[in-house]
């Protein structure tokens, strides 16, 4: 084995080496997801040294000085106020979603009107509008980290794939007869996922448009998925209360996550695949052992449906969002109540933590999006200006830039 080179990711933060065995090249990754703004650098990297062979003694100061940058990378953007740069007339009815590229240059907006549209960050001008859809488009992802192609799910029960340079659509995908309502990417960009009110999912091949396989079990309509970070799983959670994993290459079932009473609102991975979190319309969350399917933890406290719930890049923490209009975070690991999100005056439908895991952003019915301190509850900003209820926020991947899309047909990029 010789090693390349070495290659950073900083969220979350890691250390890809690039490496040539066999005449093949290959990678793998350190990953410090523990790491803090006042880790020790030389405890960390006599760790590495005595567990990653390709790391010898004459790399070890190379691999310090990207163990420092990394570090330097955490603690950046931490007092950055948000003003608004722009506000999008987007589209001419009300949006259904909205989605960064990786690199937050661009993003997408879909609609009642049945397009979607591209735009570009920097400027805020309309890029592309994507149309052909004969009903609302309600699901749309890029195929991060490449952001070079954009599916679009809709209620006509097809899914269409497109360039996001161009604005050609390369496939139509049929095969569904029910709504779509999600889709997503494995990160390899070779496979995408629709789910459907038809109680199945499915799966198709990016280059050539075939479907590869049905993944049908549920008794009741699929409203999430979601791949893990290898791409050789994907879940899928649904109103019959539970959630599905599945084994990609074939299709086939590998555990049912039983416990839930109410229909399935949000599931998802954390980074290493070990763990997912489920939130349900029972007021309930549960971590589940992504291994055996077996449940570990029932996050509890809200009063009121669980709509939204993530991990953060790190898959230390736990953030759900409630129709009681509160936000909670918990520790994935000891499952306690870190802190109770409050301000909003309706329900928060979407909450997210920015790259850094050091802010939560929540998106509500009372026409604001907030901005808030994750380990103390406290809400550190307050996005106000659209006229309608806020159902859709995202950050980019520095955490610089927020977008939020509304109910008033319009769609705001905060600087």
């Amino acid at each position: 084995m010789r090693l390349k080179r070495f290659l950073l990711r900083y969220y979350p933060p890691g250390i890809i080496l690039e490496y040539e065995q066999s005449n093949i090249v290959k990678t793998k990754s350190i990953d410090l997801l523990d790491l803090k703004p006042e880790s020790d650098i030389d405890a960390i990297l006599d760790e590495i040294v005595s567990k990653e062979p390709l790391v010898t003694a004459n790399r070890t100061l190379q691999v310090r000085q990207l163990i420092e940058r990394l570090q330097q990378k955490i603690g950046l953007n931490e007092e950055h106020t948000f003003y608004l740069f722009k506000a999008l007339r987007a589209h001419i009815l009300p949006l259904t979603n909205v989605a960064f590229n990786k690199s937050g240059s661009s993003f997408i907006t879909g609609s009642y009107d049945r397009t979607c549209k591209v735009w570009d960050t920097a400027s805020g001008e309309e890029l592309h509008t994507l149309e052909g859809h004969r009903n609302v488009v309600y699901a749309i992802a890029f195929n991060n980290p490449y952001g070079d192609k954009i599916a679009t799910g809709s209620f006509d029960k097809t899914c269409k794939l497109w360039s996001s340079e161009t604005g050609k659509c390369y496939h139509t995908f049929r095969g569904h007869t029910a709504e779509i309502v999600c889709v997503a990417f494995n990160p390899q960009s070779t496979i995408l996922a629709t789910g459907s009110m038809d109680t199945t999912a499915k799966l198709w091949d990016v280059e050539s448009g075939d479907e590869i396989s049905t993944l049908a079990g549920h008794s009741a309509e699929i409203i999430s998925l979601s791949f893990n970070t290898t791409g050789d799983r994907i879940i899928t959670g649904s109103f019959d209360h539970t959630v599905s994993v599945w084994d990609v290459h074939s299709g086939r079932r590998i555990h049912t996550l039983i416990g839930h009473r109410g229909e399935i609102s949000s599931a998802q991975f954390n980074y290493d695949c070990s763990l997912i979190v489920t939130g349900s319309m029972d007021k309930s969350c549960k971590i589940w052992d992504a291994s055996n399917g077996k449940c570990i933890g029932t996050l509890r406290g809200h009063e009121d449906e669980v709509l939204d719930v993530v991990f953060d890049f790190t898959g230390q923490y736990i953030a759900s969002a409630s129709a009681d209009s509160t936000a909670r975070v918990y520790n994935a690991v000891t499952h306690n109540c870190i802190a109770k999100l409050e301000g909003h005056e309706g329900e928060i439908s979407k909450i997210t933590f920015n790259p850094q895991g050091s802010k939560l952003l929540t998106a509500s019915s009372d026409k604001t999006a907030r901005l808030w301190d994750p380990l103390t509850g406290k809400c550190l900003q307050v996005l106000e200006g659209h006229t309608d209820e806020i159902f859709s926020c995202a950050f980019n991947y520095e955490g610089s830039i927020i977008i939020t899309g509304s109910k008033d047909n319009t769609c705001r990029i905060w600087r």
